[in-house]
């Protein structure tokens, strides 16, 4: 088959591989119909994540349709559609009788694409498909529920649930990218009374104000200012670091009020200078976290009866076999103006039901 290959730091290639095979009765074997390219693939490529060894297959969100299972497999069989979790849990070890999936000791976790080979392929081994997949309702399109694969339960769970968002909050997301922008969108299911979107690209800032966002800033606009002005100088309830970059980390933690929240949800891959000798004093709570994906089943159920829109984050299509013309595109997103890229992907459209026919 055909897959997206790192061979070391600045290094890719769509190129042959080997088919994969079930390897424990846990495993499905998943056809990929749709997949989708993350910015921590990007992080990745550049060096920033080492446990990924050159020869490893990147992706870790897609949709596909089973083709085979092995003998302990029992929520799907073959020629079920489904999305593939970002994550995958064991279901046995203490953290995943917790619901910390992401935190997963038995063979778990983040593996897809990062200890294991991935999703960009025409093929993937998922391992515990009975946590790790979800049988996907035939009313919901493949390119909508692949963004339910990682970067919606991400801002959800790291950024909103961490970040405590309440109604009423003034919420600050730095980093209008797809994690940001999914954080505008289901910060909102909590009613803050403002959302202020921090981000050096116009074409993302409007993206924002088109999702949600009631003002917007470019660095250069002193976003640290607007917050000052809009918060009659307190700072804001939550803030959320949705890019990975030092500066960006302790922007938040300029931004936030006595008493707030700063929640990372970005993927570092330098050290951020913690600024305790101003924080010590402010009750400020930080936190950080990979998604655990709990909420995946949620925001399926919400997808499926209208309530969450996700489809309108992709800005550009692709082929699976144009892998590398994705990447290009997306890893010039100021310049593309790339939010998420979308592969491959039979369309699925709403299932007309015919009325009953009349009793009698």
């Amino acid at each position: 088959m055909k897959a997206l290959v790192y061979q070391g730091a600045g290094h890719t290639a769509w190129q042959d591989v080997s088919d994969p095979g079930i390897i424990d009765a846990a495993d499905a074997i998943v056809r990929v119909d749709t997949v989708t390219i993350c910015g921590t693939d990007l992080h990745i490529i550049k060096g920033d994540v080492p446990e990924v060894e050159p020869g490893r297959v990147l992706g870790h969100e897609a949709v596909g349709t089973v083709v085979e299972t092995g003998g302990d497999v029992r929520t799907v069989r073959p020629g079920d559609r489904v999305l593939i979790s970002c994550i995958s849990a064991c279901g046995r070890c203490r953290y995943c009788r917790e619901g910390r999936y992401g935190q997963c000791r038995g063979g778990g976790g983040w593996v897809l694409g990062h200890l294991i080979d991935g999703t960009q392929a025409e093929y993937v081994r998922v391992p515990f498909a009975d946590l790790s997949v979800h049988p996907l309702p035939s009313a919901v399109d493949s390119v909508d529920a692949v963004l339910l694969a990682d970067i919606f339960p991400t801002s959800y769970e790291v950024g909103v649930l961490n970040g405590g968002v309440r109604p009423g909050d003034t919420v600050v997301v730095v980093g209008a990218g797809p994690i940001g922008l999914a954080a505008i969108t289901t910060a909102q299911l909590y009613s803050p009374s403002r959302i202020i979107a921090v981000d050096p690209v116009e074409s993302r800032l409007a993206a924002a104000r088109k999702l949600g966002a009631d003002a917007t800033a470019t660095a250069g606009e002193g976003p640290e200012q607007l917050v000052t002005d809009l918060t009659d100088g307190l700072g804001a309830d939550v803030v959320m670091e949705a890019v990975g970059l030092p500066e960006a980390f302790e922007m938040c933690t300029r931004m936030v009020r006595p008493g707030g929240r700063v929640a990372n949800i970005g993927v570092h891959g330098r050290p951020a200078t913690l600024h305790l000798e101003d924080l010590w004093i402010k009750d400020v709570t930080l936190t950080t976290g990979l998604v655990d994906t709990t909420s995946t089943p949620m925001l399926l159920r919400m997808m499926a009866a209208g309530r969450l829109s996700a489809g309108e984050l992709v800005t550009h299509r692709f082929e699976l076999g144009q892998m590398e013309e994705a990447y290009e595109v997306f890893g010039r997103a100021a310049e593309t103006g790339a939010i998420k890229v979308a592969l491959g992907g039979p369309q699925h459209t709403a299932v007309t039901v015919a009325d009953p026919p009349a009793a009698g």
